[in-house]
């Protein structure tokens, strides 16, 4: 095949017409048809000069390095055709298109493929930049029409002088001209075109901003073809009186005065896109009844709330992928500035901004004076910086606050005040908790969720999307009962966070789920001087904090929390203490977790609290070991046992302990006979966490010891138990482990699991322990005897890189 040419190329497109009804007309005639048709094309563009591109069916793409060898070849294939039983159309256009390993790229391939999409069987379609590059002889001016990508209309001429029909063009409608290509929504363009085909009422519902009128006005070109009678625009935007509806209709339509809307779409095939229905829902019922006397007429409707009628299918329009968020963006500075390149701040806006098209717009108009990083900066406040749109566009649409504020005055006194009041919820919320802090009923709620202004999860909690909420926070003043609300708000999480802690490992999921509430409830508990409430909600959190990646926010909250409460011991600021030591002391502060534990220690000693007293001591033991003084450590360990015996308490987690600070001090059989002796005590008890260290613990000595087979199991219950309980920073040891059972048989496997390991105790934000980071110093030493040095860092590079659950799987694969 020729090389395909470059710079300023004219492209040539073919296209059979009806050719599902040749292929009944001529039987099994058809196949020697269609390729008597490919021979007369291909000897026609390859004597002009030009380059099969792609054949695709029945279909040619063509590039000529001249627009008049592209006009002469589609003239002689057109001539030679015409004897034959096949009828096609061909669509000409130039332009200079970028040229990739995959092809042509850009939207001079896009207009020539719609320009050929428009004429007729037997007739050549001709661009305005094609003619401009050869004479007029031969070509007849067909006027400007409307392509089905919104841009700009085309000047289209034909090549000869047949008669045709009309082109298959837009031009029977007025949606309005749009200045750009719609980015992304490949997807729910998609949906949205399938229900409309299959529906006659379809409504695209959302927050202003989410781009439900671009998306409406893109679904309803590409079915312009299907509409005999047109698809129209009827903007309802200026309107306040529902009264008023109908009228607008017939106004945009055209209807005569001698005849009603009704009459007049009576007979009609069309699409209507009616467009800012949400401050007219009253006249919803008389739009329905003109529906129901036109049979073949649809209509696709944007509103910020449903109309609720029979037979209407919402579809609620979602904010942008991440990447197509990020692509807009782009694009839009682009346009001011065409060498920008975006960096590594320009995905954290657009998800700072929800990824709404609207924001994401309003955000980029703002680099005409700020960089990104200093956008970024200053979106803490988002709706402040947003503004500045378009002067052509709808006043509400220049800046979010205006967007929302239209949403806003159209809600009752009731919607306004639940929706202020819910602004309260940092993260995501369920009725109980709408109902009992925002004083909201189901009614309302719904309203809300109608209007847009609330969103639902799959399982059903309430959420705002970040800009809203900083709008409903805005208006949170204006309520009257806003320090109840946030007292209702703080007592209410304390009692969940209380429950859920009740509930152990399974009650998780349910501190995730609140955790941005607790966050905003523990501050308002500290500036209120309630440190009482704020020390049982950060206890609350303990756990899933220290297990779930979040040590180092944990131990911070708990140290605020602290210094605002009054001195003296108390039980609270007791189990307090003793938390932060162990929080402290996982994210590599062990000074800090001594202090604290000491602390805990006296503190305990002073309250006559030995069950109190045991813990304390075991957690200045493991602040001990982690700086490596493992006698003193097995000191502490034996006085917190005697204590823990003598007041009746458990004591599996202290021998678990012990084994842990054997393996960190190389005393291996130690190690397995604590982990043994752990294990027998913690039987019966709820104690998933102590038996999953055991466990591993007794992998790590056997692996040490050279007993791979042994310790294989022991390591697979490790591992499948905290992967079950999310407990990052411990999947991370078993990846440790995996990596040195691993190492003998396939070391670059074992350098990636390694890798993993550090990537996973990274995410979680902690540091390993002397016994973990024992055995992984032992399998590096191994890793570096057999591995290049180059190989071993690039392993480990991408085991750093690989998701956590890819890391297990490959674990998985090596434990089974």
């Amino acid at each position: 095949m020729r090389e395909l040419p470059t710079g300023t190329v004219t492209f040539l497109f073919t296209d059979i017409e009806g050719s599902t009804r040749l292929l009944h007309e001529l039987g099994d005639a058809y196949a020697d048809a269609l390729a008597e048709h490919r021979r007369l094309l291909r000897e026609a563009f390859n004597g002009h000069r030009g380059v099969e591109v792609d054949t695709q069916g029945d279909a040619f793409f063509v590039a000529f390095a001249r627009a008049t060898d592209a006009l002469a070849a589609a003239a002689e294939a057109q001539r030679a055709l015409e004897p034959g039983p096949i009828r096609v159309r061909i669509g000409v256009h130039t332009g200079e298109p970028a040229l990739t390993d995959e092809g042509y790229v850009g939207m001079d391939v896009h207009r020539a493929a719609r320009i050929a999409a428009a004429g007729h069987g037997g007739q050549v379609l001709v661009s305005q930049s094609t003619r401009e590059l050869t004479s007029d002889d031969g070509l007849r001016d067909l006027g400007e029409h409307r392509l089905k990508d919104l841009t700009s209309p085309e000047r289209i001429f034909q090549l000869g002088e047949g008669d045709f029909p009309p082109l298959k063009s837009l031009n029977q409608t007025n949606l309005p001209v749009q200045p750009t290509s719609l980015i992304g929504r490949e997807r729910e363009l998609g949906e949205v075109l399938a229900l409309i085909r299959g529906h006659r009422l379809v409504t695209l519902s959302g927050p202003g901003g989410s781009g439900k009128t671009r998306l409406a006005l893109q679904a309803a070109a590409e079915l312009a073809e299907e509409f005999r009678d047109g698809v129209w625009f009827v903007s309802l935007a200026a309107l306040r009186d529902p009264k008023a509806v109908l009228p607008t209709i017939a106004l945009t339509l055209g209807v005569s005065q001698s005849q009603t809307l009704e009459e007049h779409l009576e007979q009609k095939q069309s699409l209507l896109v009616l467009d800012n229905f949400e401050q007219l829902l009253e006249a919803a019922p008389q739009v329905s009844e003109a529906l129901r006397q036109a049979p073949a007429v649809k209509l696709l409707v944007t509103s910020r709330a449903p109309l609720h009628l029979t037979g209407e299918r919402e579809y609620p329009v979602p904010p942008l992928e991440d990447d197509d968020a990020v692509a807009l963006f782009v694009e839009r500075v682009r346009a001011a500035k065409p060498a920008f390149e975006p960096d590594e701040h320009v995905g954290e806006i657009c998800r700072r901004l929800d990824n709404l098209p609207l924001a994401v717009e309003l955000a980029a108009a703002r680099t005409n004076v700020l960089v990104p990083s200093q956008l970024l900066e200053r979106l803490e406040q988002s709706l402040p910086l947003l503004s500045g749109g378009a002067r052509d566009a709808p006043e509400r649409q220049r800046t979010l606050r205006a967007t929302i504020d239209w949403s806003y005055e159209l809600l009752t006194d009731e919607e306004k005040q639940l929706f202020r009041r819910l602004a309260v919820f940092a993260g995501s919320f369920d009725l109980d908790a709408a109902e009992e802090v925002g004083e909201g009923d189901l009614d309302t709620l719904a309203s809300l969720v109608d209007k847009s202004l609330l969103r639902q999860t799959a399982d059903g909690r309430f959420f705002m999307l970040a800009t809203i909420r900083e709008y409903a926070a805005e208006r949170y003043g204006e309520d009257a009962a806003a320090e109840a609300v946030r007292c209702r708000h703080a007592e209410r999480t304390l009692r969940v966070a209380e429950d859920a802690k009740s509930r152990h490992r399974e009650g998780f999921d349910v501190l995730q789920a609140e955790h941005d509430d607790a966050r905003a409830a523990l501050d308002f508990l500290v500036d209120a001087g309630e440190a009482e409430l704020a020390l049982r909600l950060a206890l609350a959190f303990g756990d899933y904090w220290f297990v779930r990646g979040h040590a180092r926010e944990g131990r911070r909250r708990i140290e605020v929390v602290l210094a605002a409460s009054e001195d003296g011991p108390t039980e609270l600021r007791l189990r307090a203490l003793t938390r932060v030591a162990g929080l402290a002391r996982v994210v590599g502060d062990a000074e800090a977790g001594q202090r604290h534990a000491a602390a805990a220690v006296a503190m305990a000693r002073e309250l006559g609290d030995d069950a109190a007293l045991a813990a304390a001591l075991r957690e200045l033991g493991d602040t001990i070991v982690a700086k490596h003084d493992y006698e003193r450590a097995f000191a502490l360990y034996e006085e917190s046992l005697a204590v823990a015996r003598a007041a009746g308490e458990s004591t599996w987690a202290t021998v678990t302990n012990l084994a842990d600070v054997a393996l960190a001090a190389g005393e291996l059989e130690s190690a397995i006979e604590y982990s043994r002796q752990a294990a027998e005590l913690a039987s019966g008890h709820d104690a998933e966490t102590v038996r999953a260290i055991g466990a591993f613990n007794t992998a790590s000595a056997l692996i040490q010891l050279g007993q791979d087979a042994e310790a294989r199991p022991h390591l697979g219950r490790a591992l499948e138990t905290v992967v079950r309980l999310d407990y990052l920073e411990l999947v991370g040891w078993c990846l440790v482990a995996t990596s040195a059972l691993t190492e003998p048989s396939d070391p670059g496997a074992a350098a990636v699991l390694l890798g993993a390991a550090d990537g996973a105790v990274e995410a979680a934000g902690v540091t390993l322990g002397p016994a973990e980071q024992r055995l992984r110093e032992w399998t590096l030493s191994k890793l570096r005897e057999r591995c290049d040095p180059g190989e071993l860092e690039e392993s480990l590079r991408s085991g750093r890189e690989l998701p956590t659950d890819d890391a297990v799987s490959l674990a998985r694969k090596y434990l089974d």
